[in-house]
């Protein structure tokens, strides 16, 4: 999937919003000379992450990623602009999954991070639904790993990047990045602060409709549509980060943050402006149809978020279940023995224990 960088589609102009404010000073004044690790590094988000942070002049900056073209591409990155700076931070670029505990053990008794930005996440919702104890494995058991880990090397904060598909989730994705809020609403302490931030959709990231419609008008078309009421709620890479950074700034321990996103826009009017911009006339949308995990719309909060919602700048903050440390670990323990054992309806079964509100039906979709 190309991203803009690489097609030189300009996504950002497609929302007509206004450049984003943030408190500089409290951004830098909280990464400046700390060790700062970004889980999924390589990633849409984390690269941003990644890039935007040097800046602020940590002492440095720990680059998790899977994929190991995706982190040389990353570290590559940052290296050009390093130059430029007057601090560069040292950037340790990390081969290895969040699943893996004797890693992160190794990695953190060495390099002591005072922030972690978890970012490593399957995403991609379609795909994800016929690989259902992967991404259960690495964004359920996965963040639960990395929590523990952060535990056990007094890490001071641990900030998930989250999504609105996990509120009310049809999807397995969405239900497995609802378990990994709930793991940080169940596992922060005094000592180590565990936040999430839960985001809509992000244009121009990789898989996002975005860069997808954009190869479509190049190729001639047609740009395929799921639905034509489809909505979602969109920010651009810089949008999200900058609700990131500042989320994290809040001292909102054991609690879901949601930023302002705005109004939920509908993905065939995205579509049209894209063929618009470029000049192209005569590209046909069509109309696929919900895929599997697919919604119409997606939600910010549930019901019962919303009636404990604290406005708090630009963000609520919600609460959220609350488990004991040792429910916690039963629970995720059969969801990982589950996966393990490529058991479908164990797995499921498993998430609807953590995730009540999960529904997988086909009925769901609409």
């Amino acid at each position: 999937m190309m991203d803009s960088m690489k097609c030189g589609f300009n996504f950002e102009q497609l929302l007509d919003d206004r450049p984003e404010e943030a408190d500089l000073f409290r951004i830098r004044e909280a990464s400046e000379g700390k060790s700062i690790v970004i889980t999924g590094a390589g990633g849409s988000i984390g690269s941003e992450l990644a890039q935007t942070i040097q800046h602020f002049q940590p002492r440095q900056l720990i680059l998790m990623e899977l994929c190991e073209h995706a982190l040389y591409r990353v570290t590559m990155r940052l290296s050009q602009v390093a130059d430029s700076l007057h601090h560069p931070p040292a950037f340790i670029p990390i081969l290895g999954s969040v699943c893996h505990a004797r890693l992160l053990d190794h990695h953190f008794a060495r390099y002591h991070p005072d922030v972690i930005y978890h970012a490593a996440a399957f995403k991609h919702v379609p795909l994800m639904e016929q690989n259902r104890f992967a991404v259960v494995a690495n964004n359920a058991v996965g963040t639960h790993t990395l929590a523990l880990s952060a535990l056990r090397h007094g890490v001071g904060k641990l900030i998930l990047i989250s999504t609105d598909k996990a509120v009310n989730p049809r999807s397995v994705m969405g239900a497995s990045k609802r378990v990994a809020e709930i793991v940080l609403l169940c596992l922060s302490t005094a000592l180590t602060h565990m936040t999430s931030i839960r985001l809509g959709n992000v244009l121009g990231s990789q898989g996002s409709v975005a860069p997808l419609f954009h190869e479509q008008i190049e190729r001639g078309g047609p740009v395929t549509v799921t639905d034509p009421a489809v909505s979602r709620y969109f920010l651009t890479l810089p949008q999200a980060v900058s609700r990131i950074l500042q989320g994290a700034l809040l001292n909102r321990p054991g609690r879901i943050l949601v930023p302002e996103m705005g109004e939920p826009r509908r993905i065939l009017d995205l579509a049209r402006k894209m063929i618009e911009s470029t000049g192209k006339a005569g590209i046909r949308i069509v109309y696929t149809g919900l895929r599997p995990g697919d919604k119409m719309v997606e939600e910010l909060m549930s019901a019962e978020e919303h009636s404990s919602a604290i406005a708090e700048g630009q963000f609520s903050v919600l609460a959220g279940p609350s488990l004991s440390s040792a429910v916690l670990v039963d629970k995720i323990t059969e969801l990982r023995r589950a996966a393990e054992a490529y058991d479908e309806d164990r797995l499921i079964a498993a998430l609807c224990e953590l995730v009540p509100e999960y529904n997988s039906t086909a009925e769901a979709l609409r």
